[in-house]
């Protein structure tokens, strides 16, 4: 009985001159707190703490199975920020074969329904970007239209003039 009492006590000092139940009591939240924290720790010690873009072997610390995706997109960073909109864990390795760069996604089994739909919003985004015409193509027409509109004008003029 005396070991399980003496296994629970938890000590606490606190300096100060005058010690009022404010202090008291705000001593002790800190004192919670810290205790709540432990725990958390603990806890996840397991666990992959980090979420996103990480190493290979942080995720094989997690235990979980780890599948992988070929990608052959040189502009794989823009994955990055659907990966942490969905909260995928994943690691990127860039393997080259025959001259083509491709890149291994690896991430863990378990998030392969969310890794397919982060896949899918990815490409969506994608195939929109490269049907949207660019700013500088859109500013091209714009002047080519303007400088056939401004030759109208000047051919227009000429005409009028020998008619006088």
């Amino acid at each position: 009985m005396q070991e399980e009492v003496n296994e629970k006590t938890i000590s606490l000092c606190i300096k100060g001159g005058k010690i009022t139940a404010q202090i008291l009591k705000a001593a002790l939240i800190k004192l919670l707190a810290e205790m709540d924290k432990k725990k958390q720790q603990e806890k996840g010690k397991g666990q992959c703490k980090r979420t996103g873009k990480q190493s290979i072997k942080s995720l094989q610390k997690s235990g979980a199975q780890i599948t992988n995706i070929v990608v052959t997109d040189n502009n794989i960073k823009s994955f990055d920020r659907v990966a942490r909109k969905y909260g995928i864990d994943y690691s990127l390795k860039k393997v080259e074969q025959e001259g083509k760069s491709e890149y291994l996604v690896f991430f863990k089994a378990k998030d392969v329904d969310v890794m397919t739909a982060a896949f899918k919003e990815y490409t969506s985004e994608t195939l929109k970007k490269q049907k949207r015409e660019s700013v500088r193509q859109k500013l091209e027409k714009v002047k080519e239209e303007l400088s056939n509109h401004r030759q109208l004008k000047k051919e227009k003029k000429r005409e009028q003039e020998p008619t006088r």
